[in-house]
């Protein structure tokens, strides 16, 4: 039985019913991903209908999504082989590349990373499928209770669907909508760029995640090319330059990002601040002064203590009055 489709060029073909996009794209283009009827859809779904199909390359924004967030599972996928005990909690595609957040028991090291990254390049080498599978949602808690996957199980609590989706590559599954590359052999470079603490869904109330960022590419002149804007990036970086030229400091008894002006610095503040001031004087403003701190009961008119109350400071009792 064959099927018809349809293409943005508005040409029609007839295909045997139950082909995939990525048999249909076979020696004609590059995808990561496709369009089935405006829907962003992996390349190995069969197709069994008359469909409208448009495919997704990685010039793309979607495309460039679809490539890193596989990445983000092969990551994930070379932290449980290297360290079992891991718990995964997220790990999406980013403007810039991924990230995946792991609870583990101390900060990745420098070696550990370097690990890490080999790992990922084996899973590269064993081009394992991604298999997408749906699933009732009660199927999922229970894949996701026995293998201890505290934060997989609080995600699939906020979903209300009866039905969610599965990621499957080799041993490894993940809690995921999709879609993704047909295989982690599509990932050709990649490199793991940095790590950093990340509280549980960006809640400081909660437990402090490590979470590990990275890129790739699908040309190997492209990581190059990305890597030399980061290290060109690296040398204009303010926090470096302003320590080099004398001009502020930072100290942790003080607390992180709370910058102390040396003599330098506090002229060139000085300045830019003249300047400020200069053109807004030009334009007419005028200035007025208020106090840092005001009453709670202004907070509670305003909406900013019902709303942003984890945000701000904590209350100050003075002489019987509370203020923030």
């Amino acid at each position: 039985m064959s099927i018809h489709i349809s293409f943005p060029d508005g040409s029609v073909s007839e295909y045997p019913e139950g082909i995939t996009p990525l048999e249909i794209a076979k020696g004609k283009l590059n995808p990561v991903a496709c369009r089935i009827n405006g829907e962003l859809s992996d390349l190995t779904r069969a197709i069994f209908s008359d469909v409208a199909l448009e495919f997704v390359t990685f010039d793309s924004p979607e495309g460039k999504a679809v490539f890193w967030h596989s990445t983000s599972h092969i990551l994930a996928q070379a932290v449980k082989r290297l360290f079992p005990e891991a718990k995964l909690a997220i790990g999406p595609a980013i403007e810039e590349g991924f990230y995946y957040d792991f609870d583990v028991k101390s900060p990745f090291t420098e070696e550990e990373i370097a690990r890490i990254e080999e790992e990922m390049a084996k899973i590269i080498e064993e081009d394992i499928p991604f298999v997408r599978e749906e699933i009732s949602k009660k199927e999922a808690e229970n894949i996701f209770l026995s293998l201890g996957e505290e934060y997989k199980l609080e995600l699939l609590s906020d979903i209300d669907d009866k039905n969610v989706s599965i990621y499957r590559n080799g041993d490894f599954v993940d809690l995921c909508r999709g879609p993704h590359l047909p295989s982690t052999g599509w990932v050709k470079f990649l490199k793991l760029t940095s790590v950093a603490g990340a509280y549980w869904r960006g809640d400081e109330r909660n437990k402090m995640l490590q979470r590990i960022y990275g890129i790739s590419f699908p040309k190997k002149k492209e990581l190059k090319e990305y890597l030399h804007k980061l290290d060109e990036a690296k040398k204009r970086d303010h926090r470096i330059l302003g320590t080099k030229l004398n001009l502020f400091m930072m100290d942790d008894s003080i607390g992180p990002g709370l910058v102390i002006w040396k003599p330098e610095g506090a002229v060139v503040r000085g300045i830019i601040e003249d300047y400020w001031k200069s053109i807004h004087r030009k334009w007419g403003y005028q200035y007025i002064y208020t106090p840092h701190i005001a009453r709670l009961s202004l907070w509670e008119t305003s909406g900013h203590t019902e709303f942003y109350s984890d945000n701000m400071f904590q209350p100050i009792d003075v002489e019987g009055q509370m203020y923030q």
